[in-house]
């Protein structure tokens, strides 16, 4: 058990105690000296402290599961805390000069005219070096990113001034046949190795007579059950995409903390006995590899669950024990009658989502408790499946209203429905007369409407800043509707 947070920056060993632990990264990276130089990492810039602009973007570097590489992912330091990063490999925009110069992508950048006032243009070039990052891990052959696979991995970034054309362009012309790759800069053999070791043991930072502050990483799941009883006001963090947020709001002082994404046992992934399987620690970019094919609808909302450097941290345990009413994943979770196992040192039971949200920010979850797992039956090949999140922005924007579909059919009859909405509510609900009146009636635009009707008057909305409450209920009627015109053209189900 080690007592000390351990971490590489741009390849030189760091070992810090609880002060530097319960920083962000962002402000660690910024504020604090770093050998060899002694010099502070401000290339890494803070903008929105919300994860929202992407301006902070550094790449985290981990052993891969057979532990003879490493792998990086772009991450945002401002809403990442340095606990997280024990037994990882962080690299900024300064460590890119071990290239000896400008690396491909920051001479496209240049040749480009990619950047103009420079704030968010190192956070872009990390982006562009996950993106080829990527490429390397998959022995990728491909010459060139695609357009779409570009637009997809700098969706998290923002620029105020140059015109994304220019960065699009600058992305475009990198060569990835020789694109600099992270294991060429620095010196990995001897890291990777430390890495290794560090990932076998847990950290204990514990509370001192003048100082309450704990942090906890365990590295097993018996070491996670028993930090959590013997740190009961602990609290759990996993991707701290939100919990980031609220600390940089000044709504939430990190005290004793227990990070939970470092866990073998919560990080399996998989298919078993027609049930996908998540563990807690899954992040949605590894869930998302899993069921891309399987459930495209799903995929397709996970291309908006914030974006891949919020994706790459935030975990599937985390979005559900959050319990927002707006959670994009809970409403598919809803009508795939989903369950958690929930563990203890006292054992485990399994929960149905459905029983999990007891009201607004209220799950059954003991205070010695951790979501293990998820398990969600597949649908069968005649189960069809609509999902939409509603947003002012397509992209990296908070939900207004999601709703999730689920009908099971026998040629063109609906013989059983299933329908969570959210945003409408202090929890996602089912709405069960809505379902009800589907069961046994045609696919037709008038069982849909007729639903929907019901279903408006089943929600009780709010007003705020994303909508009001009569728009909110329209938008629940209008989307039973959309849900039969985008059945209608994928299943030929004529249009009446």
């Amino acid at each position: 058990m080690r007592d000390s947070i351990v971490l590489y920056v741009n390849g030189t060993r760091r070992e810090v105690g609880v002060d530097a632990a319960l920083q962000t990264l962002s402000d660690y990276l910024r504020l604090c000296y770093h050998p060899p130089d002694d010099e502070r990492l401000t290339g890494t810039k803070i903008a929105c402290s919300e994860g929202d602009c992407g301006a902070c973007t550094v790449l985290m570097g981990t052993p891969n599961e057979s532990g003879t590489s490493i792998e990086y992912q772009s991450v945002d330091s401002c809403i990442a805390f340095v606990f997280q990063m024990d037994g990882c490999h962080v690299v900024t925009v300064e460590g890119l000069r071990n290239a000896g110069g400008l690396t491909g992508i920051q001479q496209a950048m240049v040749d480009c005219h990619g950047s103009q006032c420079g704030f968010c243009t190192p956070g872009f070039v990390m982006a562009m070096h996950s993106m080829v990052e990527e490429h390397h891990q998959q022995g990728s052959q491909a010459s060139h990113l695609e357009e779409d696979e570009i637009r997809l991995g700098l969706s998290g970034n923002l620029c105020r001034c140059t015109g994304y054309l220019q960065i699009l362009q600058a992305a475009t012309a990198v060569d990835l046949k020789t694109a600099v790759a992270m294991e060429q800069l620095f010196e990995s053999q001897a890291m990777l190795e430390e890495l290794v070791r560090l990932s076998r043991s847990s950290v204990c930072i514990k509370p001192t007579k003048g100082d309450p502050r704990a942090v906890a990483v365990p590295r097993s799941l018996p070491d996670l059950l028993q930090f959590r009883t013997d740190y009961p006001n602990a609290r759990l963090v996993a991707g701290a995409t939100d919990v980031g947020v609220q600390y940089n709001h000044g709504r939430y002082e990190p005290q004793q903390v227990i990070a939970t994404s470092k866990v073998p046992e919560m990080q399996t992934l998989g298919i078993e006995d027609g049930e996908l399987v998540c563990g807690g620690a899954a992040t949605w970019s590894e869930v998302d590899k899993v069921i891309a094919d399987r459930l495209p609808e799903l995929h397709q909302v996970l291309l908006r669950f914030g974006s891949p450097q919020v994706r790459h941290l935030g975990t599937i345990a985390g979005n559900l024990a959050n319990a927002s009413p707006i959670a994009d994943s809970i409403p598919f979770l809803f009508v795939a009658e989903s369950s958690l196992i929930l563990a203890s040192r006292r054992g485990r039971r399994e929960v149905p989502i459905c029983d999990f949200y007891q009201g607004y920010k209220q799950v059954d979850l003991a205070g010695d408790e951790v979501i293990e797992s998820v398990r969600t039956p597949l649908p069968p090949g005649e189960v069809a499946i609509k999902l939409y999140k509603i947003s002012k922005r397509r992209d990296m924007d908070i939900s207004t209203v999601t709703a999730a579909f689920w009908l099971e059919l026998d040629g063109e009859q609906i013989t059983e429905a299933r329908v969570a909405v959210g945003g409408v509510g202090p929890t996602v609900v089912r709405l069960p007369q809505a379902e009800d009146s589907l069961a046994g009636k045609p696919l037709a635009l008038a069982t849909l409407a007729q639903a929907g009707r019901i279903a408006r008057g089943l929600v009780q909305p709010i007003s705020d800043v994303r909508g009001s409450a009569d728009y909110r209920s329209q938008l629940i009627e209008n989307l039973f509707a959309k849900c039969y015109y985008d059945l209608s053209s994928t299943l030929s189900v004529p249009v009446s």
